[in-house]
């Protein structure tokens, strides 16, 4: 009994021995040997690749080590597209797809996998693996194109956009028809169609909200091309490194391939906005005032006829320069405790034919907080000041004996300092029944006095809630504003507070100034912003080839250009029944540091970079997909062991 448990205790001991050794020996640890850095190697499928006649609906593509496909959703394409994605998992050592749509005849298919395939322990990509087979009795369609498509009003690439073609070269083919090959955008909105026939096609992005490979919704982003391209392919070389291991190569040599064209296509994607006028809601989220929100804007006002009310002086209407969205508020308190308004509503109306009419609709605009519940709301605050009020009497403290009035509220960007071309504005937060200047002073500065300087106040824009403050300003001069009490009432009767505040002019040697030289573009009116980020900060029109920025504060900018086609101001996107292209952007491919007291110019040729190459990485929000790439884990390992 002794010398058998002897065995089994010097078995045991073994066999663990054997259990640590083999672990220690493990590929994926940094002690255990060299990592595993051979991707996946296809051995076989079936059908076999390339096959003719196939009209199956099933492939399995077999490997030499167990393999995963990972967002298969998002990174497989079938092309032609099908209407129903095809199953796809993988079995060990071997992936299946199952097709759910029948297969078209005389017609050859790509499944391209882009790097979704990799090995299954160290995550080693197989690469952009692509299977094709054909219904027909021999493989023609083998030319490629590829391109970039580019958000038109960023420049930033649009990641996962279907890009497709048609053989159909009417402009209905895209609204009536799903694309006959297709290929989706990487993070870079980098695209590549394989599989295609000699031809020729037109070429569009698609943002295929429905998944029918179609145009069929005005809300789905959709870049078009006017041109008509053929793909075509010749013979060239490139340059290939020769590795000798993972850290050292030996030489770089050349490489034939076939170089497939068009390969740098440029598609500029936009989403149309709501050209069709109609009214798209009304809201009554205040018993002050009635919001009114149209999909389209208009050269004029809808008119409104109370039915369960006197329309006539009733309101003070804003809106903004679209005419889109129109605020009715209501003078009469009465029509305020008023819970429900009911009115016709005129305005002009896109019809099925496209053309503007007048259309009348019968509405009702119900107060979301009823007069009732209003009421309590101020009766609870009555008394809870009542209380503070009885609180500080009896404590001997000064005390209110009248509740007072809310005062006019208003927001001002005014701060301790102002640049000399800005000016002061002021927001609102209800119209104003009165302005009363002879309460407004503006003072200048001289040596210890404050003497009376000229002032103007005007309305900023097209609302009636925002106004702004002229000024002469100068340079190194002190500045205050006072308002007295009052100086502004609202149509409730609400006051404004009496205001003052004091703020100066830098010297222009805080400032600096930059000219923008600007080439390449046609004699229109063009657009340059400054950005701080990608965000605008500055802008102006270029005159005779120059844009220029005057008291710039010192900081780093960026550069972006538009071209006003229409004279607006402002960038518009396209509209694809028009064949109107969005307009253009261009980003300078770099920064600007501008310098207090430097005068900078700077050339800029906006067709120097093609349009994917141009916007600055440092502000581009859609970075490049990670590459999936294999690690290279065994020069870190090689590198750790010579240390």
């Amino acid at each position: 009994m002794k010398s058998l448990r002897s065995f089994f205790h010097y078995s045991f001991l073994v066999l663990s021995i054997v259990w640590v050794v083999v672990s220690c020996a493990n590929p994926g640890t940094p002690d255990g040997g060299p990592y595993d850095e051979t991707p996946p190697h296809v051995t076989g499928s079936m059908p076999e690749y390339g096959k003719k006649g196939f009209h199956g609906n099933k492939i399995e593509i077999f490997f030499d080590e167990l393999v995963k496909v990972e967002n298969a959703q998002e990174k497989v394409v079938v092309s032609p597209p099908q209407m129903n994605m095809p199953e796809i998992a993988s079995r060990g050592k071997y992936i299946r797809v199952k097709l759910q749509d029948s297969l078209k005849s005389n017609t050859t298919y790509t499944i391209d996998f882009s790097d979704a395939i990799t090995d299954n322990n160290e995550g080693n990509p197989l690469g952009n693996y692509s299977f094709v087979f054909s219904t027909s009795d021999s493989i023609v369609d083998t030319l490629e194109i590829a391109g970039t498509v580019l958000n038109a009003q960023n420049l930033e690439p649009v990641k996962g956009i279907l890009v497709g073609l048609h053989s159909d070269t009417a402009d209905t083919a895209f609204t009536k028809k799903p694309f006959e090959r297709v290929a989706r955008t990487n993070g870079s909105g980098r695209f590549v169609i394989r599989g295609i026939a000699p031809g020729s096609y037109k070429v569009y992005a698609l943002q295929d909200v429905d998944g029918d490979f179609r145009y069929s919704q005005k809300n789905e982003m959709i870049a078009f091309s006017s041109a008509v391209v053929t793909p075509s392919c010749f013979p060239d070389i490139r340059m290939d490194t020769i590795w000798h291991d993972s850290i050292y190569y030996d030489s770089i040599v050349p490489v034939p391939y076939t170089h497939f064209v068009p390969d740098n296509l440029i598609l500029r994607a936009f989403t149309a906005s709501h050209s069709d006028r109609h009214l798209l809601k009304t809201e009554r989220t205040s018993s002050e005032h009635i919001n009114l929100y149209f999909t389209a804007p208009s050269t004029e006002l809808p008119r409104m006829k109370g039915l369960n009310f006197n329309e006539e002086d009733a309101f003070c209407i804003d809106f903004n320069e679209g005419k889109d969205t129109i605020v009715y508020w209501l003078r009469d308190t009465t029509l305020i405790y008023q819970d429900t308004l009911c009115a016709e509503l005129y305005y002009m109306e896109n019809d099925s034919t496209g053309q503007l009419v007048e259309r009348m609709d019968t509405l009702e605009f119900v107060s979301k907080f009823s007069h009732e519940r209003q009421m309590k709301w101020r009766e609870d605050a009555i008394k809870k000041w009542k209380k503070e009020q009885d609180k500080k009497k009896k404590k001997g403290q000064p005390y209110e004996t009248t509740y007072p009035v809310p005062p006019l509220e208003f927001s001002t960007a005014v701060g301790g300092s102002l640049a000399p071309d800005e000016n002061l504005s002021f927001q609102f937060k209800e119209p104003l029944a009165l302005i009363d200047t002879s309460k407004i002073h503006l003072y200048l500065q001289q040596d210890s006095v404050y003497v009376p300087a000229p002032y103007l106040l005007e309305r900023k824009g097209a609302s009636i809630m925002e106004y702004r403050l002229l000024g002469e300003w100068r340079p190194l001069q002190h500045y205050r504003l006072v308002m007295d009490s009052a100086a502004f009432i609202g149509i409730y009767d609400h006051v404004s507070k009496a205001y003052d505040t004091k703020f100066n002019i830098p010297s222009l040697d805080s400032y600096g100034s930059l000219f923008v030289n600007v080439h390449g573009v046609e004699d229109t009116v063009v657009i340059v912003q400054m950005l701080s980020g990608d965000k605008p900060v500055r802008s102006a029109r270029v005159k005779t080839g120059v844009a220029e920025f005057f008291f710039v504060k010192p900081g780093k900018y960026y550069l972006r250009l538009l071209i006003d086609r229409n004279g607006n101001g402002k960038w518009d996107e396209g509209d694809y029944d028009w064949a109107r292209q969005p307009e253009e952007v261009y980003y300078y491919p770099g920064f600007l540091n501008v310098r207090a007291r430097w005068d900078i110019s700077q050339d800029w040729d906006v067709n120097a970079y093609p349009l994917n190459e141009q916007k600055p990485l440092e502000i581009t929000k859609q970075k490049p997909d990670k590459a999936r790439t294999i690690q290279n884990r065994n020069a870190e390992r090689e590198r750790k062991k010579r240390k």
